[in-house]
């Protein structure tokens, strides 16, 4: 028996041994083949079989044989089939930029539109039927009810700062403001532009801050404790804003109005040139969905307000020439050049920005799906807020200077005499009216669908995240006037990242006593997945499941609006 178990031990050491024999032939004769294509790259010849006294071919290194072999290389990209197939798809969707874009830029143009001509069509009716309310609701007798909805007030606000507004326009001289800029040098005009844009965007961002706590405050329910300074004092605020914002929108026009009426066209050059300049300073810059999302917004407000501009121009222009439709021809290829020049710029701007961040064409569609959410929400029983506050804080789109300063320009520019006249405003006022109406129609046809589209069907019937954001930290600040019983530390790695105790209980415990954040809708549904879905935040804590690492949680693009900071410099 031991003979034999010896016997056997030799066999397989035997085994042993020629296996590892064979492996180290096997990687010599690797070694051997890498050597002989180097050298046959080379070209190099050893005929003495690795001596010292290794001499080169001369005939090898000829140029006829190097020049032949440069002729004849080849190369298989097949090789590499993923990176160059990643190439081609990026061409294609810079291809399928400017179709994307156009669409999501369409569809804002008339969500806008809509705003827009809301002011004008809509507002005074409903601002005469809420005048009408309140004074024929107390002649019925009816002192236990409101007097008026929020929404009634809302728009009798909107009505009476426009009023205000509009009488304090009707002192400032147009004409003198056109020859202050006109006597200015071409580069002042260029810097006073570029202010003008910064001012604009500052504005809106504060503007519609004020607007909104305007109507919180004057439809807050009363039983709540007083924590503002009053409805006045926020109505005063309000009123300066809409009117220092049309004076501004009105220096802009201007300063448009001169660079279209010079000689040279020089001004007006430059002003287009600062449209190329905004390319670099977007295109290199790093880029979320969030981040493309809020500049395709700004970009939607942009456009629409150079048309409100170009508008204006003309009225003046045509006012000065009285109203001779051949000088309608003569500004008709400026007004060409700025819109191509704008519509260039951004196409080129965004199908940079997706390659180089590597976002696919199929984000505009989400985007839309995000703008048509708000417009089928506020057609809800449940809604919070107008339709046209909703697109102001989308977009920063404000409507109200806007449509300020283009009825100064209309009423100095077009003079009203006679029946004929005002029976002419009245048709045209019914002819906004409809368009108003059939643009809604079609807006809200085209929304449901896109709401459909991406399944967003379930969040209309969400609470509004208000409530639930008021929720979740009134139950946070229960939590800190719980007593618990003293927990022990909790280690920590080396990146001073806590780490949860292995003791389940004393994990909950630690949980419970800790306040939690408030949980926002983007935890349970994200329009723009970045492709690491599988990894679950923890809305408690902040962490990932591993619990090892800090992330921020990502917002929903029903939570982004024009102004939302999300970082998208590279450091």
């Amino acid at each position: 028996m031991a003979e034999s178990q010896s016997s056997g031990l030799g066999e397989e050491k035997e085994k042993e041994k020629e296996d590892s024999e064979r492996d180290k032939k096997g990687v010599q004769t690797e070694k051997n083949k890498g050597k002989d294509r180097l050298t046959e790259t080379l070209r190099f010849n050893d005929k003495n079989g690795g001596s010292k006294g290794k001499k080169r071919n001369l005939s090898d290194l000829s140029l006829v044989r190097f020049i032949t072999a440069e002729l004849t290389r080849g190369y298989f990209l097949e090789h590499n089939e993923a990176k160059y197939t990643e190439r081609r798809e990026r061409v294609y969707t810079c291809l399928r930029i400017p179709k994307e874009l156009e669409k999501l830029m369409t569809f804002g143009f008339f969500l806008c539109l809509d705003a827009f001509l809301y002011v004008f069509t809509l507002l005074p009716l409903r601002v005469i039927l809420a005048l009408l309310r309140l004074i024929t609701l107390p002649c019925c007798g009816l002192s236990g009810s409101r007097l008026l909805q929020p929404a009634q007030v809302c728009d009798v606000l909107k009505g009476f700062i426009m009023v205000l507004c509009y009488s304090m326009m009707s002192y400032v001289d147009y004409s003198m403001m056109y020859h202050l800029i006109r006597g200015q040098s071409v580069i002042k005009l260029y810097i006073i532009y570029n202010m003008l844009e910064v001012a604009d965007r500052l504005f809106s961002s504060f503007g519609q801050d004020i607007l909104d706590a305007l109507y919180w405050t004057a439809t807050e329910p009363k039983e709540k404790k007083r924590a503002h300074i009053g409805v006045i004092p926020h109505f005063l605020m309000a009123v300066l804003y809409v009117f220092l914002h049309a004076i501004l929108i009105m220096v802009q026009a201007t300063t448009l109005n001169v660079a279209f009426n010079s000689h040279n066209k020089s001004l007006l050059t430059i002003m287009m040139s600062n449209n190329f300049v905004e390319i670099k300073g977007s295109v290199f810059k790093k880029f979320e969905k969030n981040n493309l999302f809020q500049m395709s917004n700004s970009d939607i407000k942009e456009r629409f307000t150079n048309y409100i501009l170009l508008l204006i121009v003309c009225l003046r222009n045509m006012e000065q020439f009285s109203w001779n439709p051949d000088h309608l021809w003569v500004l008709f290829p400026d007004v060409v050049m700025v819109i191509a020049s704008e519509v260039a710029v951004d196409v080129v701007k965004h199908a940079f920005i997706t390659k180089f961040n590597d976002i696919s064409a199929d984000v505009y569609g989400e985007y839309r799906a995000s703008l048509a959410f708000d417009l089928v929400s506020s057609r809800q029983k449940n809604a919070y807020t107008d339709y046209s506050d909703s697109v102001s804080r989308r977009m920063g789109f404000i409507p109200l200077p806007l449509a300020l300063l283009l009825i100064r320009v209309v009423t100095s520019s077009v003079k009203i005499q006679g029946s004929l006249s005002f029976m002419c405003v009245l048709l045209f006022y019914l002819g906004m009216i409809t368009l108003k109406v059939l643009n809604s129609i079609v807006l809200l046809g085209t929304s449901c669908v896109f709401v459909k589209e991406a399944n967003m069907e379930e969040k209309l019937f969400d609470p509004p995240p208000s409530a639930v954001s008021s929720r979740v930290n009134s139950r946070a600040h229960r939590t800190k006037h719980v007593h618990t019983a003293p927990q022990p530390e909790p280690t920590t790695d080396k990146g001073g990242i806590p780490v949860a105790p292995e003791n389940p209980q004393v994990a909950n415990m630690a949980e419970s006593s800790a306040p939690t954040l408030p949980k926002s809708d983007s935890d349970t549904f994200l329009t723009t997945p970045d492709g690491d879905d599988d990894k679950i935040i923890n809305a408690n804590t902040g962490l990932e499941g591993d619990g090892l690492e800090h992330r921020t949680p990502k917002k929903d693009l029903l939570e982004i609006d024009r102004f939302t900071i999300c970082g998208n410099r590279i450091d």
